[in-house]
């Protein structure tokens, strides 16, 4: 098992408080070992292993646990009788009314809960009615490119990062496929098996959606598409060129389902002048890239566009809220905003025409305002300042402690 210690040290911050933890994020991107992390750490912090009980709901051993009455009756006969019981309660949305159980627990017992889901059940509203001011919401991404070397070192020889870096883009952060040495054709294959489950388990069944060919042609267009705005209307009238009809309401429905099993992620645009957001032509990125791969199959003219969703997963996993920048008909790659701080970010594969440099330079120069200015890209470049403006390898930036 190898660490992450980002998330135990973030989540570890809120032991022993009044609050579910509950850790969320696509299928398979480390929740359940994160959760064992945590009960290492409450070990060596010296909790006892009477104190700590850890359940994963998505196993046979519980499957007749699916109610909440059961689960109630069922985790207050196993409490520790003498003092704080530590629960570790995986896959939860499997039992239905779970929330109610938690409140429960949390106002009748001295517990500490640690909770983790996969799906919309873990997104939606019940959670804040019955939950409210108790809990806190942890996302878990797949590996980012720091962890992606520090997985790599444990099975291979690590190249140097700006050479990683394509590999990364290639493989994508999946822990399962950073366990040993995986020709790309095998990481497809287990990413191919990640995505199937989702979709199939967490969308389809879980809503009974009958026409799954037209679900699948909306996520390869979304997959298709990463790092463009789009709209419902746009996907619709591609449909349509295939002569398959399709409503503008039922591809947002579609796309909202797909965001709520953190297949995809929603990023708006915002308005550098009106400073406002708004409400189309958005952009969708991906939980990881691989996904794309193991869907299209991979080609190399859709790195640049891989590189933009490395950045967005980046600036989320560090806690900002990211936006598509708009200046007039100029667009911003991104503009990530995190309580006081700000960045504005232009990301490009390389830069290798004088216009092109002119034009990712020029419409972060065009923002009048003091808040740091990235161009960052993949090629070789000379210096690293340009009119205030920091160029930096996307690799640099990636493992940079600076933002």
């Amino acid at each position: 098992m190898i660490n992450r210690p980002i998330y135990v040290k973030k989540i570890m911050a809120f032991a022993d408080m009044p609050f579910v933890k509950i850790l969320t994020g696509i299928r398979r991107c480390g929740k359940s070992t994160i959760l064992k992390m945590l009960m290492d750490e409450m070990k060596k912090r010296g909790i006892g292993d009477d104190q700590i009980l850890h359940y994963s709901f998505d196993s046979l051993e519980y499957e007749d646990i699916k109610t909440a009455k059961a689960l109630f009756s069922y985790l207050t006969q196993h409490l520790f009788s003498g003092g704080k019981t530590y629960l570790f309660l995986d896959e939860i949305q499997e039992v239905k009314s779970w929330e109610k159980v938690l409140n429960s627990l949390m106002t009748d017992y001295d517990v500490d809960i640690y909770v983790t889901g996969s799906n919309s059940r873990m997104m939606s509203s019940e959670i804040s009615t019955y939950l409210t001011g108790r809990y806190i919401s942890f996302r878990i991404f797949p590996l980012s490119f720091s962890e992606y070397l520090t997985f790599r070192k444990e099975y291979t020889d690590v190249l140097d990062s700006h050479t990683e870096l394509a590999n990364y883009v290639r493989l994508g952060g999946f822990p399962a496929v950073h366990l040993q040495k995986y020709t790309p054709d095998e990481v497809y294959t287990i990413v191919k098996d990640i995505y199937n489950s989702t979709i199939f388990t967490d969308i389809v069944r879980r809503n009974q959606i009958r026409k799954i060919d037209q679900l699948e042609r909306i996520v390869k267009f979304a997959f298709d598409n990463v790092g463009r705005t789009f709209s419902a209307a746009s996907i619709s009238k591609y449909l349509k060129s295939e002569n398959r009809s399709i409503d503008n309401e039922t591809v947002y429905n579609y796309l909202s389902k797909l965001e709520s099993a953190y297949i995809l992620y929603r990023c708006s645009r915002f308005d550098v002048q009106g400073k406002e957001i708004l409400k189309t032509q958005e952009k969708f990125y991906l939980a990881d890239p691989a996904l794309r791969y193991s869907v299209l199959g991979y080609s190399p003219d859709s790195v640049a566009a891989m590189l933009e969703n490395v950045i967005y997963l980046e600036l989320q996993r560090r806690g900002y809220d990211v936006f598509v920048g708009k200046m007039d008909s100029a667009e911003i790659d991104f503009i990530a905003v995190r309580q006081e701080n700000k960045l504005y970010i232009q990301v490009a594969q390389e830069i290798g025409l004088p216009e092109t440099e002119k034009r990712e330079y020029g419409r972060l120069l065009d923002i009048r305002d003091n808040y740091p200015k990235y161009v960052l890209r993949t090629d070789v470049f000379a210096g690293g300042n340009y009119e205030g403006i920091k160029t930096m390898h996307i690799a640099d930036f990636l493992l940079s402690n600076e933002y």
